[in-house]
């Protein structure tokens, strides 16, 4: 890959990370909840469900995902009910910290969570799989291609989120009592925003 077109590709990335998303949000609001090291695993789940994303749509999974429309909604929203009820509960422990029960989730919830939201949109496949080929020279191998490109995404998402969930956990650190509260509270009215995003796309679509 020529190395002009991989900045292009670079410059696309970080263009289409400039607005955030329902994982982005997820992320603000875990991490402002569990801090980041904690935050971190969320992040872990949204990067292995892209990977996975990115292997099917160089496999030609991409064109099975598109064909079935009903599928694709079915799947969108359950995300969105996940998303909801991610975020009542992260309201609830919000108000159960305020009676003194402090309740952080594990790492595996969080990783799930990540994974969860990010699968949870499975026009990603069809995504990638009209972006790659956008930056992939067809004289040369595909799958070393395929692998640059998959790595490029991976480490600016994981950056974004990273900053994301820094930014999140530093407020948190300096908040206390009833604004530390009202930061959990906003942290669950974030997640019911990431399913509303989810919403807006299913009917887009």
């Amino acid at each position: 890959m020529a190395w002009e077109t991989w900045i292009t590709y670079l410059a696309t990335v970080l263009l289409l990370m400039s607005t955030p998303g329902p994982s982005q949000l997820l992320m603000l609001s875990n991490s402002a909840a569990n801090g980041l090291e904690r935050g971190l695993f969320t992040a872990a789940g949204d990067l292995t469900a892209n990977l996975l994303q990115m292997l099917a749509a160089g496999l030609g999974l991409a064109a099975i995902l598109a064909a079935s429309a009903t599928a694709l909604s079915a799947i969108k929203w359950m995300g969105v009910a996940y998303l909801v009820f991610l975020g009542l509960r992260t309201i609830l422990r919000a108000e159960a910290k305020s009676a003194g029960m402090a309740l952080k989730s594990s790492r595996r919830t969080l990783w799930m969570q990540g994974f969860l939201t990010s699968a949870a949109n499975p026009k990603a496949v069809v995504f990638f799989a009209a972006l790659f080929p956008q930056f992939i020279d067809p004289a040369l191998p595909f799958w070393p291609q395929l692998a640059l490109l998959s790595v490029t995404y991976l480490v600016i998402d994981g950056m974004f989120l990273t900053a994301y969930g820094a930014s999140a956990s530093w407020l948190a650190a300096r908040l206390q009592g009833h604004a530390k509260l009202w930061l959990d509270r906003i942290g669950g009215g974030f997640m019911i925003a990431a399913a509303a995003l989810l919403g807006l796309k299913s009917l887009e679509s």
